[in-house]
């Protein structure tokens, strides 16, 4: 009688995702330890950055610019209202519609907030030369693309 061979079993370091991950995992948080001195999460930052660019809009376009949902949007606004990062008002004579805008703490607080995030991918990836850091972008928004991905990560 024959006994069936152990099934293979591919190793944790034989995928791409885990390696991904990997790095991801570790670029993220040390961006998040870079803002605990801020009062800002990732998350929130996220909602910033996109309201920099934006200006006033509406919880349900920062969700769809941002890949989050609207629930996720109106607790991170929230939170960012309490710091006073973000002002919220009607949108019209319908009270169920608002529009959120940046304060000018929360406007003064994006360029300093992005320069953490450049001096941690500096820091992370300084051991790449720039031709590697362009061609690794490059991949990774080719299988951005590619998977038609549209959520921001955000933590």
């Amino acid at each position: 009688m024959k006994t069936k061979a152990p099934p293979v079993v591919s190793s944790l370091e034989s995928h791409i995702g885990f390696w991904l991950r990997f790095v991801s995992n570790h670029v993220s948080h040390g961006f998040a330890r870079k803002l605990e001195s801020t009062g800002v999460t990732v998350a929130e930052w996220v909602i910033l950055r996109e309201l920099f660019d934006a200006g006033e809009t509406s919880p349900s376009r920062l969700a769809a610019s941002s890949g989050l949902t609207r629930g996720a949007v109106s607790k991170l606004i929230d939170r960012l209202l309490a710091k006073g990062l973000v002002s919220r008002k009607e949108a019209g004579a319908d009270r169920r519609f608002q529009d959120v805008n940046l304060t000018a703490s929360g406007r003064a607080a994006v360029p300093k907030l992005a320069a953490l995030a450049d001096r941690n991918d500096e820091e992370f990836f300084a051991h790449l030369p720039a031709k590697e850091r362009e061609l690794l972008v490059s991949i990774l928004r080719k299988l951005v693309a590619a998977n038609q991905l549209k959520k921001i990560p955000t933590a």
